[in-house]
């Protein structure tokens, strides 16, 4: 039986004396490399959207993955997205990887750049969704900081950081929001500890590494680059997407209508085909 993502495995693959966990499935004879998934704050494997994953599966494998400490994984949780990067490159390494694609989303997108920037090597190809550059603007709005870091998140919570303002919008994370969980042996959520740890990396994140040029390091990634946000992120400022676009050399920028920083999970078709194009071509 071919697995899927509420099927596959989670496995288990010991770096530097913690277990780091994954789940990994798909097309395995597409000629393409694997995409690796890099995930939002606090969240876990089962986090994305089935349709999406396994949508995308159908061309290439797909790798979930979750950082040091974060969810079913071991170990202390990183504070600095650089270590975040590292460790995520050594476990492509391990599973004995050449070259991977990479999508990051929110945290996940900051990790993503990092990564590509201290290990060009192993990237192809990158995605950033609902992200930001290093140095961006933090301007989020203030009930984020409520909604976001909140012990138990709620269906309200969620909408309202995830998701655009019109009905429909509402209508179609209420959709994510059940597919999110068809899965019956769903990860564990991630620790307080790992809360805290992500809260502190975001913060070391905020400042520009360069006054005059704040943009600057990101002139160093030179893989090909799609970048997608909401019209109205109120985590992210959507402004940021177009910043890294501005200054990744081979970068193109998608902006969806009537939504939020979880753009990709409100539109899963038009993601979707937008994603399978950038990858193929």
């Amino acid at each position: 039986m071919t697995d899927t993502h509420l099927t596959a495995a989670t496995r288990f693959i010991a770096v530097d004396g913690d277990n780091f966990a994954y789940r990994r499935w798909g097309n395995s004879d597409s000629g393409q490399p694997p995409l690796f998934f890099l995930q939002h704050f606090r969240g876990g494997l089962d986090n994305w959207d089935p349709l999406l994953t396994d949508g995308l599966a159908a061309g290439r494998e797909v790798i979930l993955f979750n950082g040091r400490g974060v969810a079913s994984s071991s170990g202390k949780p990183r504070t600095r997205i650089e270590q975040m990067a590292d460790d995520a490159a050594a476990v492509i390494r391990t599973l004995g990887l050449a070259k991977v694609d990479l999508l990051g989303f929110s945290l996940g997108g900051f990790q993503a750049q990092d990564l590509t920037r201290r290990h060009p090597q192993l990237v192809r190809k990158l995605m950033l969704l609902g992200t930001g550059p290093r140095g961006g603007n933090p301007d989020s709005e203030p009930r984020v900081l409520e909604a976001a870091p909140r012990p138990v998140p709620t269906l309200d919570d969620f909408l309202y950081l995830f998701f655009g303002r019109s009905e429909a919008a509402q209508q179609a994370g209420r959709a994510f929001w059940a597919r999110r969980h068809l899965r019956v042996d769903q990860d564990p959520p991630s620790s307080p500890e790992v809360i805290q740890a992500q809260i502190e990396a975001n913060m070391y994140y905020l400042p520009k590494l360069d006054a005059k040029d704040p943009f600057a390091h990101l002139r160093a990634i030179r893989q090909p680059t799609l970048i997608l946000n909401g019209n109205h992120d109120v985590m992210i400022p959507t402004i940021n997407s177009y910043h890294m676009a501005q200054n990744i050399p081979d970068a193109q920028l998608l902006i969806y209508p009537d939504a939020g920083h979880g753009a990709q999970f409100q539109y899963p078709e038009r993601f979707l085909k937008h994603a399978i194009q950038f990858l193929d071509e």
